[in-house]
Parts: C-alpha cells; sequence; structure tokens
C-alpha cells in the first residue's frame, strides 16, 4: 500500500496584514486562515493516485491550534489521517526551522512513508523552500514544480516544465515531490466528506517536547534568518502633462526624454537627427 504524507499549511486569507516589528513575522491571528492554494494541489495529486494505485494518505501542518481547520478539510477531501504540529515554542520558524521540525515529526510518527507531496509555495512567503529542504531533512530523493505524476512498481514517473522544455524523470520511492498549481486541480468536498471530517474523534497534536527538541532548536531560536528591517515599497510617479500642436508635442517630448527613449529603443536620437 503506498503511503503518502501531504504537507500543509494554513495562511491568511487576504496578504496585507501587519506585522511584528519586534520579530519580523506575520501577526497570523490578524485574519481569518485558508489551506495554502498550492496545499490543495498536492493534496489532490494524492488523492488521485491513491484512486488508481489504493493508499493511505496523511495530511500534516505546523502551526497554531487554528490550523486544526485545514487538516478537517483534508479529512472531508480525502485524507485519512491527520497530524498536527504545534507549541508556541514553535512561533517564528523560518524554512530551515519548519522544515527541520517537520522532518523530526516525519520519522517519529511516520516513518514508514513512501511518499511526501507539499505545494511548490506558499502565498504569504512563496520561498518554494520548505519542501526541497525537507526532502535534504529526511535524505531523500526530491523533485519540484510537479505537473504528472503516477506510480509504476516502486518507481514515480513524472513529469514537468523546466526551462521551456518538457522533462520526464523517474524516482525510486521513498521520495518527495512539489505540485505545480496549474494542474491537479482540487475537487470539492463532498457531504460524506464533510461528515467524516465532523466524526473524526481528534486529530494527534504533537509538540517540541514530543519531538525531542529543546527552544533553542525550533521556532524563531532555531532560525537562521534574522529580519532586519520591515518596510512596504513605496511608488513615486510624476506626471507631465504636454499642451499644444502635435508637432509642438513630439518635439517637447524628444527635448525632454531624449535619452530615456533612446535607450529603451537602443538608438541615439540625436544621431539620427
Amino acid at each position: 500500500m503506498l503511503k503518502m504524507i501531504v504537507c500543509m499549511k494554513q495562511v491568511p486569507m487576504v496578504s496585507d496584514l501587519p506585522w511584528d516589528p519586534v520579530t519580523g513575522t506575520l501577526t497570523r491571528d490578524a485574519a481569518e486562515g485558508m489551506m495554502n492554494p498550492a496545499c490543495k494541489h498536492a493534496l489532490e495529486a494524492a488523492l488521485m493516485l491513491k484512486e488508481r494505485h489504493g493508499g493511505h494518505i496523511t495530511a500534516m501542518t505546523m502551526g497554531p491550534p487554528m490550523a486544526e481547520e485545514i487538516l478537517r478539510e483534508a479529512i472531508a477531501l480525502g485524507a485519512d489521517r491527520c497530524l498536527m504540529v504545534s507549541d508556541p515554542k514553535m512561533a517564528g520558524a523560518d524554512t530551515l526551522a519548519t522544515s527541520f521540525t517537520l522532518a523530526r515529526a516525519i520519522e517519529i510518527f511516520c516513518p514508514d512513508f513512501d511518499l511526501i507531496l507539499c505545494g511548490c509555495h506558499t502565498s504569504d512567503s512563496e520561498t518554494a523552500q520548505v519542501g526541497p529542504q525537507l526532502a535534504e531533512e529526511l535524505d531523500i530523493p526530491s523533485i519540484a514544480a510537479v505537473e504528472d505524476l503516477d506510480l509504476r512498481g516502486n518507481t514515480l514517473r513524472i513529469k514537468r516544465v523546466s526551462d521551456n522544455f518538457l522533462e520526464t524523470l523517474e524516482m525510486d520511492t521513498p521520495g518527495l515531490v512539489t505540485v505545480a498549481t496549474g494542474f491537479f486541480m482540487p475537487r470539492y468536498a463532498s457531504m460524506a466528506g464533510l461528515q467524516d471530517a465532523f466524526r473524526e474523534p481528534g486529530i494527534l497534536t504533537v509538540g517540541a517536547r514530543d519531538l525531542g527538541l529543546g527552544e533553542d532548536a525550533v521556532g524563531l531560536q532555531g532560525s537562521a534568518t534574522r529580519i532586519v528591517d520591515i518596510f512596504s515599497p513605496v511608488a513615486k510617479k510624476e506626471n507631465i502633462v504636454l499642451k499644444g500642436a502635435p508637432k509642438k508635442i513630439v518635439e517637447e517630448l524628444f527635448e525632454r526624454f531624449d535619452d530615456t527613449i533612446g535607450s529603451l529603443i537602443r538608438k541615439d536620437l540625436k544621431a539620427v537627427e
């Protein structure tokens, strides 16, 4: 039986959220959360493999207690089991600390996995780092931005487009893939699936102590990233209105902006004159 883990993340429903000026992290409780869109595609890929070949899907997330919502959603869509990694000590983790913590949880609670599926990126950070870093932590092969995959024995056959070339790759299990968002369109939850989500007796929740990790290895303390400053870019535009006859406007336009226009069209306008 194919044993799969889908790593997913709860992200804010809006992009304009306040930042904590001290830690440089998002104030996530300022908005409602949702399942990261790319993670839905990864879950759909796992569900399709399960339908074709049979298997078992563990949905897994690391986050605050409210992130349990996306695990319930995963059950409604067809996941078989859920694992939640949650601890106040883990708050503020960068991608390095996140992948390290997830790897320890997988090694302890899901050691016999065949395939890990992740979204190719998250909408709140867009780093696309956790999946590949998780593969490194677990010392398994990985392929990013997968557009099609199928299982042949113990080998995954994968297709993706890279640098405008269609690649067909093969990878032995256990392994990890990140799933591109243009494929494996997510399904809707059925009524039966929603009933299963609410009937689920509980979700296994583990913290730093359960993983044998100290405060210096997780969260902000375990993160190598240090945010020095946070600011919003300010676009400065100056509007200039040219008036008069068309010939006069053209002459004034080239007089004011001949260097700029010349650099764009790669010609010396004065030399052309």
